[in-house]
Formats: structure tokens, sequence, C-alpha cells
């Protein structure tokens, strides 16, 4: 009878040190910098604050998308008034986290710092148009006579 008590007992006692460990345990740490352009609190049972950063490299190229989840209260109310910024976010990527309750994707921000206002445009020089462009920015159609 003890014996059948035992087992799942310590079913549960490896189960629960392994939810311990991989919450604390990060595979990776890093920043991704770009542009919050999504942040909902969602989840039916378990509310997550979930977000999408579209990473530019250069104007007018494709973004690439980072999903990420937040925990913290405090940096989810910053990253919400943040939102459409340039912002730089710390991450932890955590692998073997089971479910959805813990977020939906794996890589989960700890922090995060705005890099202010938009940067200008790869060469134009204090508000000056790049070379062969007019100063409104955009090629004329016009030719020259």
């Amino acid at each position: 009878m003890k014996k059948l008590l035992l087992v799942p007992l310590v079913l549960v006692a490896l189960t629960v040190l392994s939810l311990v460990f991989f919450w604390h345990w990060s595979y990776s740490t890093g920043d991704r910098a770009g542009y919050l352009q999504k942040f909902s609190h969602k989840g039916w049972i378990c509310k997550t604050w979930e977000g999408e950063l579209a990473m530019v490299t250069l104007p007018g190229t494709v973004s690439e998308k980072f999903l990420f989840t937040v925990h913290d209260e405090q940096v989810a109310q910053g990253l919400r008034k943040a939102m459409g910024q340039r912002v730089d976010l710390q991450y932890e990527e955590k692998v073997g986290l089971p479910g959805s309750c813990f977020g939906e994707t794996r890589h989960f921000v700890v922090g995060f710092t705005t890099d202010g206002p938009v940067a200008p445009v790869p060469g134009a020089a204090n508000g000056a148009a790049p070379a062969g462009l007019p100063a409104s920015g955009t090629a004329s159609a016009a030719a020259a006579p």
C-alpha cells in the first residue's frame, strides 16, 4: 500500500522539480531591436502578454517578425506605452516548458529600452535628400529639358 502511494508522489515531485528547473534555466539570452507593432494580453485560462517586433535592416526592405512573451507586468505596461516605437528587447529563450500557460513563444522578454525617435534615412545628412533625389524625397518622373 505504501509503494502505491510513493510512486505517484515521486512522479509529482519530479514533475514539479523539472518545471522549476526549466523556468529558471535559459537556453539562450540576447537582444532584438525593431519596431513594436503588436502587443496583446490573451489566453482562455492562462492570460499572457504576447507581442510582435518588426525587425527592419534598411528602409524599404521586408521586415522579419520576432514573436515574444512577457510575464512581468511592469515590463508589459512599459511596452504598451512604447507601441509603434523602436525598442531594444532583452530576452531569454526557454526550452522545455510544456503547454501554452507559460506563453505562446519560447522567447520571454525580461526588459527593454526605447531607442528614441526614428533614425534618419541612410545617405541623408541633416535632413537633406540623398544624392539624386529632390528635396521632397521622391524621384521626379519628369525628364530634364
